[in-house]
């Protein structure tokens, strides 16, 4: 691994940078914002590396090229901001049901409908719960940082190929847009986990491949879908999260993405005051890292989670719990930037409870 000096750079370039320096060799993509920086930047930087660039004609077309490019065994991916990602779904179940790998980064805006430009994490049930048609997942990745933008999309192309799926990484608006000092750095080496024995690379030479998501012999599709759960399963390993102040807490905060990095602050801010706080910030959305939360809830901890929408990881914290725990819950609401302080009432609030 080789790293070079820190530069001072936005949340989008940094995960541009990062996936250049994973091996993306392909990307297909659609202007909307705020995601715009990653195709400007890529349009230029993708011919550095002898890589394809395309503006699709949009973005049912950008997710079905790289489904194209993904057969091929290619490092490729496309990326987009919420209702853009929607348009999307239906490739990305394509692509689950037929196990090809293919980066998705979701630069996550206000909504619902058009909504608006500003930061959100309405997105989280979309992300973690497959979003189309189907028993599909897909591996997500939350970044709350720029150098960790940068990192997540080294790791989202090696899970792709290790895992022959999907991964998404939901950013947002503070996360694309703030600008902060990264370090880059290059892996050694792009392991694409044996695609060269399933990729669609023309059949001269060697037996024909079909890659298909279409099951229609009796019990074929149970049997596809039982060997996607077994996946699914496998992919458990894979859940982690940045565990902050909590050995002696009385309360542990669950937030994630660039909402975990304000209320990090926040926990300082109380910590130095005396008051016994703990933050989780899950940096897998999916697999959610469950076990780090029930093994706090067995330690006698409560919980609250703050996220910027009207409750959609809260759900998965009290899965996690359930049985021992609950976890209440405070909406910062999309469309309305959050700062450190403003959390800090709901957190001595239910400390105080």
């Amino acid at each position: 691994m080789s790293k070079t000096k820190r530069i001072f750079i936005k949340g989008n370039e940094a995960i541009s940078r990062g996936a250049l320096a994973a091996g993306c060799t392909c990307y297909f993509g659609y202007p909307i914002t705020p995601q715009n920086d990653i195709p400007e930047f890529l349009s230029t930087k993708m011919a550095t590396v002898n890589g394809e660039f395309v503006q699709a004609e949009s973005e049912v077309a950008a997710a079905n090229m790289l489904l194209g490019a993904a057969a091929g065994g290619v490092r490729a991916m496309t990326t987009s901001s919420s209702p853009g990602v929607s348009l999307m779904q239906e490739a990305i179940s394509y692509m689950a049901g037929s196990e090809l790998p293919g980066v998705i980064v979701n630069v996550n805006r206000g909504g619902p409908g058009l909504g608006d430009i500003g930061s959100s994490q309405g997105d989280y049930f979309q992300s973690t719960r497959g979003g189309g048609h189907g028993d599909y997942r897909t591996l997500v990745l939350a970044p709350g940082t720029c150098q960790e933008a940068y990192d997540m999309m080294i790791e989202a192309f090696d899970l792709a190929f290790k895992y022959r799926n999907p991964v998404l990484v939901l950013a947002d608006a503070i996360v694309g847009q703030m600008k902060e000092p990264v370090t880059p750095w290059e892996p050694k080496a792009a392991d694409n986990h044996g695609a060269e024995d399933w990729c669609i690379d023309g059949a001269q030479g060697r037996e024909k491949r079909l890659l298909k998501s279409l099951f229609l012999e009796d019990g074929a599709l149970a049997g596809q879908n039982r060997n996607l759960q077994s996946k699914y399963e496998a992919m458990q390993a894979e859940a982690r999260a940045d565990v902050f102040e909590c050995d002696d807490a009385d309360l542990v905060v669950v937030a994630f993405g660039s909402i975990g990095r304000i209320v990090k602050s926040t926990v300082r801010r109380l910590r130095s005051e005396g008051k016994k706080v703990g933050l989780v910030r899950p940096l897998t959305l999916y697999p959610f890292p469950s076990e780090v939360l029930r093994d706090l809830a067995k330690q006698g901890k409560r919980f609250l989670t703050i996220e910027q929408n009207c409750g959609q990881m809260v759900d998965d914290v009290r899965l996690s719990v359930r049985g021992i725990a609950d976890s209440e819950f405070h909406g910062h609401m999309p469309g309305d930037l959050p700062g450190s302080d403003d959390f800090i009432a709901p957190i001595i609030k239910h400390l105080e409870d």
